[in-house]
Protein backbone atom coordinates (compact mmCIF):
# COMPACT_ATOMS: atom_id res chain seq x y z
CA UNK A 1 0.00 0.00 0.00
CA UNK A 2 1.30 3.45 -0.96
CA UNK A 3 2.12 5.67 2.06
CA UNK A 4 -0.53 8.31 2.73
CA UNK A 5 -0.04 12.03 2.13
CA UNK A 6 -1.86 14.15 4.71
CA UNK A 7 -1.91 17.89 4.10
CA UNK A 8 -3.01 20.27 6.86
CA UNK A 9 -3.75 23.83 5.84
CA UNK A 10 -3.09 26.03 8.87
CA UNK A 11 -0.74 25.78 11.83
CA UNK A 12 -3.06 27.01 14.55
CA UNK A 13 -4.74 25.14 17.41
CA UNK A 14 -6.57 22.66 15.20
CA UNK A 15 -3.78 22.08 12.70
CA UNK A 16 -1.10 21.53 15.33
CA UNK A 17 -3.32 19.25 17.42
CA UNK A 18 -4.22 17.16 14.36
CA UNK A 19 -0.64 16.90 13.11
CA UNK A 20 0.72 15.78 16.47
CA UNK A 21 -2.08 13.24 16.97
CA UNK A 22 -1.45 11.83 13.49
CA UNK A 23 2.30 11.61 13.96
CA UNK A 24 1.82 9.72 17.19
CA UNK A 25 -0.57 7.25 15.52
CA UNK A 26 1.07 6.55 12.17
CA UNK A 27 4.36 5.11 10.99
CA UNK A 28 6.99 7.46 9.55
CA UNK A 29 6.22 6.47 5.96
CA UNK A 30 2.96 8.43 6.18
CA UNK A 31 3.75 12.01 5.17
CA UNK A 32 2.22 14.77 7.30
CA UNK A 33 2.54 18.36 6.05
CA UNK A 34 1.46 21.63 7.66
CA UNK A 35 1.13 24.59 5.28
CA UNK A 36 0.90 28.10 6.72
CA UNK A 37 1.69 31.57 5.37
CA UNK A 38 2.95 32.52 8.84
CA UNK A 39 6.16 31.00 10.16
CA UNK A 40 5.10 31.33 13.80
CA UNK A 41 2.41 30.25 16.25
CA UNK A 42 1.09 32.23 19.18
CA UNK A 43 -2.15 31.76 21.07
CA UNK A 44 -4.56 34.66 20.70
CA UNK A 45 -4.88 34.86 24.48
CA UNK A 46 -1.35 36.29 24.57
CA UNK A 47 -2.64 39.44 22.86
CA UNK A 48 -4.53 40.30 26.04
CA UNK A 49 -1.34 39.86 28.07
CA UNK A 50 0.39 42.17 25.62
CA UNK A 51 -2.30 44.80 26.27
CA UNK A 52 -1.79 44.29 30.01
CA UNK A 53 1.94 44.80 29.53
CA UNK A 54 3.02 41.42 30.88
CA UNK A 55 4.08 39.91 27.52
CA UNK A 56 5.84 40.89 24.31
CA UNK A 57 5.17 39.41 20.89
CA UNK A 58 8.76 38.42 20.12
CA UNK A 59 9.15 36.42 23.33
CA UNK A 60 5.74 34.74 23.01
CA UNK A 61 5.67 33.42 19.46
CA UNK A 62 7.10 30.01 18.58
CA UNK A 63 8.54 28.93 15.19
CA UNK A 64 6.30 26.50 13.34
CA UNK A 65 9.46 25.00 11.89
CA UNK A 66 9.81 23.28 15.28
CA UNK A 67 7.32 20.59 14.16
CA UNK A 68 9.97 19.16 11.86
CA UNK A 69 11.81 17.63 14.81
CA UNK A 70 8.73 15.42 15.29
CA UNK A 71 8.72 14.19 11.71
CA UNK A 72 6.08 16.66 10.52
CA UNK A 73 6.91 18.75 7.46
CA UNK A 74 6.35 22.50 7.54
CA UNK A 75 5.80 24.52 4.37
CA UNK A 76 5.85 28.28 4.93
CA UNK A 77 3.85 29.32 1.87
CA UNK A 78 0.48 30.84 1.02
CA UNK A 79 -2.25 28.51 -0.24
CA UNK A 80 -3.45 29.82 -3.59
CA UNK A 81 -5.82 27.09 -4.78
CA UNK A 82 -7.46 23.89 -3.60
CA UNK A 83 -8.26 21.43 -6.41
CA UNK A 84 -10.73 19.05 -4.80
CA UNK A 85 -11.33 16.99 -7.92
CA UNK A 86 -7.66 16.14 -8.44
CA UNK A 87 -6.71 16.23 -4.73
CA UNK A 88 -4.07 18.89 -5.17
CA UNK A 89 -3.23 21.96 -3.09
CA UNK A 90 -1.39 24.73 -4.87
CA UNK A 91 0.81 27.13 -2.93
CA UNK A 92 2.84 30.10 -4.10
CA UNK A 93 5.63 27.80 -5.28
CA UNK A 94 4.49 24.17 -5.45
CA UNK A 95 1.77 21.56 -5.92
CA UNK A 96 0.98 19.19 -3.07
CA UNK A 97 -0.91 15.96 -3.66
CA UNK A 98 -3.03 14.74 -0.77
CA UNK A 99 -4.90 11.60 0.20
CA UNK A 100 -6.40 13.40 3.18
CA UNK A 101 -6.83 17.15 3.53
CA UNK A 102 -7.54 19.02 6.77
CA UNK A 103 -8.71 22.60 6.34
CA UNK A 104 -7.63 24.50 9.46
CA UNK A 105 -7.22 27.94 7.92
CA UNK A 106 -9.08 29.83 10.62
CA UNK A 107 -10.86 33.06 9.72
CA UNK A 108 -9.75 36.33 8.20
CA UNK A 109 -10.55 39.68 9.76
CA UNK A 110 -12.74 41.79 7.50
CA UNK A 111 -12.82 45.37 8.81
CA UNK A 112 -13.55 46.56 5.28
CA UNK A 113 -17.12 45.28 5.63
CA UNK A 114 -17.91 48.15 8.03
CA UNK A 115 -17.33 51.57 6.40
CA UNK A 116 -14.82 53.61 8.41
CA UNK A 117 -13.93 50.86 10.87
CA UNK A 118 -10.33 50.41 9.75
CA UNK A 119 -9.62 54.15 9.67
CA UNK A 120 -11.25 55.05 12.97
CA UNK A 121 -10.50 52.19 15.34
CA UNK A 122 -7.85 49.84 16.64
CA UNK A 123 -8.62 46.17 16.00
CA UNK A 124 -8.44 43.97 19.08
CA UNK A 125 -7.50 40.81 17.17
CA UNK A 126 -4.90 42.43 14.88
CA UNK A 127 -1.39 41.69 16.15
CA UNK A 128 -0.17 44.96 14.63
CA UNK A 129 -2.77 46.99 16.56
CA UNK A 130 -2.26 45.32 19.94
CA UNK A 131 0.87 47.36 20.88
CA UNK A 132 -0.98 50.51 19.78
CA UNK A 133 -3.87 49.62 22.11
CA UNK A 134 -1.43 49.02 24.96
CA UNK A 135 0.28 52.36 24.45
CA UNK A 136 -2.94 54.34 23.87
CA UNK A 137 -4.67 53.21 27.07
CA UNK A 138 -1.61 54.10 29.11
CA UNK A 139 -1.65 57.62 27.66
CA UNK A 140 -5.40 58.08 28.12
CA UNK A 141 -6.18 60.39 31.03
CA UNK A 142 -9.89 61.03 30.50
CA UNK A 143 -12.71 60.66 27.98
CA UNK A 144 -14.78 57.80 26.61
CA UNK A 145 -13.28 54.47 25.56
CA UNK A 146 -15.53 52.18 23.52
CA UNK A 147 -15.19 48.52 22.56
CA UNK A 148 -17.49 47.37 19.76
CA UNK A 149 -18.25 43.86 18.54
CA UNK A 150 -19.20 44.54 14.92
CA UNK A 151 -19.82 41.09 13.44
CA UNK A 152 -21.06 37.60 14.32
CA UNK A 153 -19.80 34.99 14.88
CA UNK A 154 -16.35 35.97 16.10
CA UNK A 155 -13.52 33.91 17.56
CA UNK A 156 -13.05 33.52 21.31
CA UNK A 157 -16.43 34.92 22.47
CA UNK A 158 -15.25 36.03 25.95
CA UNK A 159 -12.25 37.96 24.57
CA UNK A 160 -13.89 41.41 24.18
CA UNK A 161 -15.09 41.20 27.79
CA UNK A 162 -11.67 40.09 28.99
CA UNK A 163 -10.12 42.97 27.08
CA UNK A 164 -12.52 45.46 28.68
CA UNK A 165 -11.74 44.17 32.17
CA UNK A 166 -7.99 44.13 31.60
CA UNK A 167 -8.08 47.65 30.15
CA UNK A 168 -10.08 48.86 33.14
CA UNK A 169 -7.44 47.33 35.41
CA UNK A 170 -4.64 49.09 33.48
CA UNK A 171 -6.48 52.43 33.66
CA UNK A 172 -6.78 52.01 37.41
CA UNK A 173 -3.06 51.31 37.65
CA UNK A 174 -2.25 54.48 35.70
CA UNK A 175 -4.60 56.57 37.84
CA UNK A 176 -7.16 57.19 35.07
CA UNK A 177 -9.76 54.63 36.17
CA UNK A 178 -12.23 57.15 37.56
CA UNK A 179 -11.91 59.63 34.68
CA UNK A 180 -12.32 57.29 31.70
CA UNK A 181 -15.83 56.08 30.82
CA UNK A 182 -15.96 52.64 29.25
CA UNK A 183 -18.70 51.32 26.96
CA UNK A 184 -19.01 47.90 25.33
CA UNK A 185 -21.36 47.56 22.34
CA UNK A 186 -22.63 44.24 20.99
CA UNK A 187 -25.10 43.29 18.24
CA UNK A 188 -26.53 40.66 20.60
CA UNK A 189 -29.04 41.52 23.34
CA UNK A 190 -27.01 39.73 26.03
CA UNK A 191 -23.27 39.44 26.58
CA UNK A 192 -22.68 35.81 25.63
CA UNK A 193 -25.65 34.19 23.84
CA UNK A 194 -23.81 30.86 23.41
CA UNK A 195 -23.42 30.74 27.19
CA UNK A 196 -27.11 31.32 27.83
CA UNK A 197 -28.91 33.94 29.93
CA UNK A 198 -27.47 32.95 33.31
CA UNK A 199 -23.82 33.10 32.25
CA UNK A 200 -24.53 36.30 30.30
CA UNK A 201 -26.03 37.89 33.40
CA UNK A 202 -22.99 36.90 35.47
CA UNK A 203 -20.65 38.49 32.93
CA UNK A 204 -22.84 41.60 32.91
CA UNK A 205 -22.56 41.84 36.67
CA UNK A 206 -18.76 41.56 36.47
CA UNK A 207 -18.69 44.35 33.87
CA UNK A 208 -20.99 46.54 35.95
CA UNK A 209 -18.85 46.01 39.04
CA UNK A 210 -15.91 47.47 37.13
CA UNK A 211 -17.84 50.45 35.78
CA UNK A 212 -18.06 49.08 32.23
CA UNK A 213 -21.38 49.88 30.51
CA UNK A 214 -22.77 47.10 28.30
CA UNK A 215 -25.03 48.11 25.42
CA UNK A 216 -26.82 45.22 23.68
CA UNK A 217 -28.63 45.06 20.33
CA UNK A 218 -26.24 47.60 18.79
CA UNK A 219 -25.47 46.50 15.24
CA UNK A 220 -22.67 48.67 13.87
CA UNK A 221 -23.20 49.85 10.28
CA UNK A 222 -20.46 52.50 10.02
CA UNK A 223 -17.76 54.28 11.99
CA UNK A 224 -17.05 57.99 11.65
CA UNK A 225 -14.32 59.90 13.49
CA UNK A 226 -15.45 59.89 17.11
CA UNK A 227 -18.79 58.28 16.35
CA UNK A 228 -20.20 54.74 16.10
CA UNK A 229 -23.29 54.41 13.92
CA UNK A 230 -25.78 51.62 14.56
CA UNK A 231 -28.87 50.46 12.71
CA UNK A 232 -30.72 52.45 15.33
CA UNK A 233 -28.87 55.32 16.96
CA UNK A 234 -25.23 56.30 17.39
CA UNK A 235 -22.64 56.70 20.15
CA UNK A 236 -19.64 58.94 20.71
CA UNK A 237 -16.12 57.83 21.65
CA UNK A 238 -12.66 59.25 22.15
CA UNK A 239 -10.92 55.90 21.59
CA UNK A 240 -12.44 52.89 19.83
CA UNK A 241 -11.35 49.24 19.90
CA UNK A 242 -13.24 46.88 17.60
CA UNK A 243 -13.84 43.21 16.95
CA UNK A 244 -14.34 43.33 13.17
CA UNK A 245 -16.46 40.98 11.07
CA UNK A 246 -14.83 37.64 10.24
CA UNK A 247 -14.85 35.79 6.92
CA UNK A 248 -13.70 32.46 5.53
CA UNK A 249 -10.44 32.64 3.52
CA UNK A 250 -11.29 33.13 -0.15
CA UNK A 251 -9.48 29.96 -1.20
CA UNK A 252 -12.11 27.91 0.69
CA UNK A 253 -14.92 29.70 -1.15
CA UNK A 254 -13.33 29.46 -4.59
CA UNK A 255 -13.06 25.66 -4.41
CA UNK A 256 -16.66 25.19 -3.27
CA UNK A 257 -16.02 24.20 0.34
CA UNK A 258 -17.89 27.25 1.64
CA UNK A 259 -20.55 29.55 0.22
CA UNK A 260 -19.78 33.28 0.14
CA UNK A 261 -20.48 34.84 3.52
CA UNK A 262 -20.72 31.47 5.26
CA UNK A 263 -18.38 29.05 7.01
CA UNK A 264 -17.72 25.43 6.00
CA UNK A 265 -20.66 23.43 7.31
CA UNK A 266 -19.79 20.07 8.89
CA UNK A 267 -21.12 17.71 11.56
CA UNK A 268 -19.29 16.36 14.61
CA UNK A 269 -16.97 14.25 12.43
CA UNK A 270 -15.84 17.46 10.68
CA UNK A 271 -16.09 15.71 7.29
CA UNK A 272 -16.95 17.93 4.35
CA UNK A 273 -18.97 16.78 1.34
CA UNK A 274 -15.70 15.95 -0.44
CA UNK A 275 -14.00 12.60 0.10
CA UNK A 276 -11.06 12.71 2.47
CA UNK A 277 -11.49 16.43 3.20
CA UNK A 278 -12.18 17.76 6.69
CA UNK A 279 -12.68 21.25 8.14
CA UNK A 280 -11.76 22.04 11.74
CA UNK A 281 -11.65 25.08 13.99
CA UNK A 282 -12.78 28.60 13.24
CA UNK A 283 -13.18 27.97 9.52
CA UNK A 284 -16.09 25.58 10.11
CA UNK A 285 -19.60 25.77 11.50
CA UNK A 286 -21.06 22.92 13.55
CA UNK A 287 -24.67 23.45 14.54
CA UNK A 288 -25.61 21.98 17.93
CA UNK A 289 -29.26 23.04 17.73
CA UNK A 290 -31.10 24.98 15.06
CA UNK A 291 -29.97 28.20 16.80
CA UNK A 292 -26.71 27.32 18.59
CA UNK A 293 -23.38 26.64 16.88
CA UNK A 294 -20.12 25.47 18.43
CA UNK A 295 -18.26 28.67 19.46
CA UNK A 296 -15.09 29.61 17.62
CA UNK A 297 -12.48 28.90 20.30
CA UNK A 298 -9.07 27.26 20.34
CA UNK A 299 -10.07 24.50 22.75
CA UNK A 300 -12.79 23.34 20.36
CA UNK A 301 -10.46 23.51 17.34
CA UNK A 302 -8.07 21.29 19.30
CA UNK A 303 -10.80 18.75 20.07
CA UNK A 304 -11.95 18.67 16.47
CA UNK A 305 -8.37 18.25 15.25
CA UNK A 306 -7.78 15.26 17.52
CA UNK A 307 -11.04 13.59 16.47
CA UNK A 308 -10.30 14.04 12.76
CA UNK A 309 -6.73 12.77 13.18
CA UNK A 310 -7.95 9.63 14.93
CA UNK A 311 -10.42 8.87 12.15
CA UNK A 312 -7.84 9.44 9.42
CA UNK A 313 -5.39 7.17 11.24
CA UNK A 314 -8.11 4.52 11.53
CA UNK A 315 -8.85 4.72 7.80
CA UNK A 316 -5.17 4.34 6.92
CA UNK A 317 -4.87 1.34 9.24
CA UNK A 318 -8.11 -0.17 7.85
CA UNK A 319 -9.75 0.06 11.27
CA UNK A 320 -13.23 1.23 12.21
CA UNK A 321 -13.71 4.96 12.58
CA UNK A 322 -15.37 6.02 15.81
CA UNK A 323 -14.10 9.43 16.85
CA UNK A 324 -16.38 12.45 17.05
CA UNK A 325 -15.90 15.92 18.47
CA UNK A 326 -17.20 15.73 22.04
CA UNK A 327 -18.03 19.43 22.44
CA UNK A 328 -16.42 19.69 25.86
CA UNK A 329 -14.09 22.48 26.85
CA UNK A 330 -13.97 25.92 28.30
CA UNK A 331 -12.53 29.40 28.22
CA UNK A 332 -10.83 31.48 30.85
CA UNK A 333 -12.31 34.92 31.53
CA UNK A 334 -9.50 37.12 32.76
CA UNK A 335 -10.81 39.93 34.96
CA UNK A 336 -7.64 41.89 35.72
CA UNK A 337 -5.63 42.26 38.94
CA UNK A 338 -4.24 38.72 38.74
CA UNK A 339 -7.52 36.80 38.54
CA UNK A 340 -9.57 34.88 36.00
CA UNK A 341 -12.88 33.03 35.96
CA UNK A 342 -13.54 29.85 34.01
CA UNK A 343 -16.42 29.23 31.61
CA UNK A 344 -17.04 25.48 31.44
CA UNK A 345 -18.88 24.19 28.38
CA UNK A 346 -20.48 20.91 27.33
CA UNK A 347 -22.11 21.57 23.96
CA UNK A 348 -23.69 18.11 23.68
CA UNK A 349 -25.03 17.67 27.21
CA UNK A 350 -28.48 16.10 27.28
CA UNK A 351 -31.04 17.57 26.91
CA UNK A 352 -29.45 20.99 26.27
CA UNK A 353 -25.91 22.42 26.17
CA UNK A 354 -24.43 23.27 29.57
CA UNK A 355 -22.45 26.43 30.21
CA UNK A 356 -21.43 27.67 33.62
CA UNK A 357 -19.04 30.33 34.84
CA UNK A 358 -16.84 29.71 37.86
CA UNK A 359 -15.88 32.82 39.89
CA UNK A 360 -12.55 34.58 39.26
CA UNK A 361 -9.54 33.43 41.30
CA UNK A 362 -5.77 33.60 41.04
CA UNK A 363 -5.76 29.83 40.53
CA UNK A 364 -7.69 30.08 37.26
CA UNK A 365 -5.22 32.63 35.93
CA UNK A 366 -2.41 30.21 36.81
CA UNK A 367 -4.32 27.46 34.97
CA UNK A 368 -4.61 29.73 31.92
CA UNK A 369 -0.85 30.20 31.89
CA UNK A 370 -0.37 26.44 32.32
CA UNK A 371 -2.81 25.81 29.44
CA UNK A 372 -0.55 27.78 27.11
CA UNK A 373 2.69 26.24 28.37
CA UNK A 374 1.51 22.62 28.12
CA UNK A 375 0.34 22.95 24.54
CA UNK A 376 3.45 24.73 23.34
CA UNK A 377 5.55 21.94 24.84
CA UNK A 378 3.32 19.22 23.40
CA UNK A 379 2.94 20.60 19.88
CA UNK A 380 6.22 22.39 19.20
Amino acid sequence: MRPANIVILGGGFGGLAAANELRGSLTQDSRIMIVDKKDWFMMDLVKLWMIAGSREFESSKRPLEAVTKKGIEFINENVTRIDLQNKIVRTSYRRLHYDYLIIALGVELAPELIPGLRENSLVLYDINDVPKIRDAIRKMKSGRLAIAITGLPYKCPPAPYEAALIIRSVLEETGSGSSVEMDLYSPTPITLPAGGPQVSEQILQILNSKGINFHGSCKTVAVDPGKLKFESGEAAFDMLITVPPHKVPLVAVDCGLAEPGRFIEVDRTCRTKFEGVYAIGDVNQIMVTDKIAVPKAGIFAEGEGVAVARNIASRIKKEAEGAIFDGKGGCYLETGKGAAGYIRVDMYADPVPITEILPPTADYLAEKEKFEKERLERWL
